[in-house]
């Protein structure tokens, strides 16, 4: 990380949606933040890329490689939490209790935590949605419900401190409320 920069950490680990975490990232740092990827281990990762025509999503040969693993993250080090979404991205994580609880523990910090498609059944698993309004893809909506959440279909929806999204489409009003909920952590860092 640069010093002096709000930083971001993104949690992913292989079949992440392309868009949900190159789009997301680049949004951030071109924005002024420093992003960290975690995940399970150190190896290059690969993601999938969704094909809205075909209703399917096929895989895709870029590879990004962690900066650390889920276990070495320090939330303190961190002023937000950046999740992409894909089908087996967030499935695989939500069975890693290590990436459990870095989303349990910044969910708790009050520091934002922006979910996009599929991501957020890390937050059923994480169990802090009772109570919260929140979207997400249309296949784990009822989920979301059991888990104790209002569930909305639009593009972005802010909650306190948890931000949520649908889709790749949603990419921008999703990177534009995390990059707002930022923007007072922006203002403190170059005040000192």
């Amino acid at each position: 990380m640069r010093p002096n920069l709000p930083s971001v950490l993104m949690v992913a680990t292989h079949g992440y949606e392309d868009s949900e975490l190159f789009d997301t990232r680049a949004a951030l740092i071109d924005a002024g933040f420093a992003v960290s990827l975690a995940s399970i281990d150190k190896k290059p990762l690969t993601g999938v890329i969704w094909d809205e025509r075909a209703g399917t999503s096929r895989p895709s040969h870029v590879e990004i490689t962690p900066d650390l693993t889920v276990q070495d993250v320090a939330i303190d080090a961190f002023d937000a939490l950046a999740l992409p979404g894909g089908l087996s991205n967030p499935d695989t994580l939500r069975m890693v209790p290590a990436a459990v609880d870095v989303v349990r523990d910044f969910l708790d910090s009050g520091k934002p935590v922006a979910a996009i498609c599929h991501a957020p059944w890390l937050l059923v698993e994480a169990d802090r949605l009772r109570g919260r309004r929140v979207t997400a893809w249309y296949s784990i909506r009822r989920d979301l419900e059991n888990a104790g959440a209002e569930v909305v279909d639009e593009a972005v929806v802010v909650d306190g401190n948890l931000i949520t999204s649908r889709m790749p489409a949603d990419i921008p009003a999703f990177t534009s409320a995390l990059i707002g909920a930022l923007g007072g952590v922006a203002d403190r860092t170059r005040a000192s």
